[in-house]
């Protein structure tokens, strides 16, 4: 047991040496340092958010599970949100409000964090419109990105501006930040309209249907996570995958480059590419939190 004090808060931490990502052979340690260093950029975009934790608590390798319910065991300063995820069902997620958090919850092995996308001052109002793109193979991140530029001009269209980052894993996601009251309904309603759109003029390239049989070789544009009992992994967030990749905010000027190159490498991040790029660039996410925008209505 090793105990540290991050801010003021004591922690006590466990198994560091243990290996969570085989193949690169990082360990817990190597994980706690991450989510350490990235908090200042990371929790700005979880405050008053119900966060899922995603546990893996062997390794990607081994089994995991999903807790909403935030742990029992938890410190008493961190605090929970209750939220209705069915008629009959309340739950407490975790609230992640500063860097002991995301430091506690490292050391729970929580490598993936998803918030949902409204805050606990108005739980029915989300502040971003999602468009998770996911490729089906063999589309690469690539083909996402080709997507991201039609999804791009259709938004200008409508005089709204997104925001590009990567899955972590294979595809990319498109916020569109909102900040303005609206209702997931409406984020649906037009996340889905534009998707169709471009299904209709990109059928060869465009799915928006969630069966698996029509997804190979097109861009699943996943409308259906506009939903207030849905969440999407946080930036920054680490991915359990192979190596210890991190979902990472874009610019459009790398996201035509790398699409101009055909190389789905250069969309890929690990914790070291991430804690630079911050360094050199700050938070490129940061417009999501402020900009406001509004929904024009669907027809």
């Amino acid at each position: 047991m090793t105990t540290i004090d991050v801010e003021g808060r004591t922690l006590n931490l466990s198994n560091l040496d243990k290996v969570l990502f085989p193949k690169s052979g990082t360990t817990k340690a190597e994980v706690i340092d991450y989510y350490a260093r990235i908090a200042e950029v990371m929790v700005p975009h979880l405050l008053g958010r119900p966060i899922t934790l995603v546990r893996y608590p062997n390794g990607v390798d081994d089994k995991h599970f999903f807790e909403k319910n935030c742990p029992k065991h938890r410190p008493e300063w961190l605090p929970t949100i209750a939220m209705d995820v069915s008629a009959k069902t309340e739950v407490n997620f975790c609230l992640l409000e500063e860097p002991a958090a995301l430091v506690w919850t490292a050391n729970l092995a929580a490598l993936e964090l998803h918030p949902g996308l409204a805050r606990g001052d108005d739980l029915d109002s989300p502040t971003v419109m999602v468009f998770d793109l996911d490729p089906g193979p063999p589309a690469t991140s690539i083909d996402c990105a080709q997507v991201a530029f039609w999804l791009r001009e259709a938004l200008e269209r409508l005089s709204l501006e997104g925001f590009m980052k990567t899955s972590g894993k294979k595809g990319l996601q498109m916020y569109v930040p909102l900040n303005t009251p609206t209702s997931f309904e409406k984020t649906r309603e037009m996340a889905l309209a534009l998707g169709q759109v471009l299904e209709r003029v990109h059928p060869d390239h465009v799915v928006t249907e969630m069966a698996k049989a029509l997804r190979p070789g097109k861009v699943f544009i996943d409308w259906s996570q506009n939903a207030r009992h849905k969440t999407t992994v946080g930036v920054y967030s680490l991915r359990a995958w192979e190596r210890p990749t991190c979902s990472t905010p874009l610019t459009w000027d790398e996201l035509e480059k790398a699409h101009a190159a055909g190389d789905p490498e250069a969309l890929r991040f690990e914790m070291a590419d991430v804690l630079a790029r911050v360094k050199k660039h700050g938070d490129l996410f940061a417009p999501v939190l402020k900009v406001e925008q509004e929904l024009p209505g669907v027809s």
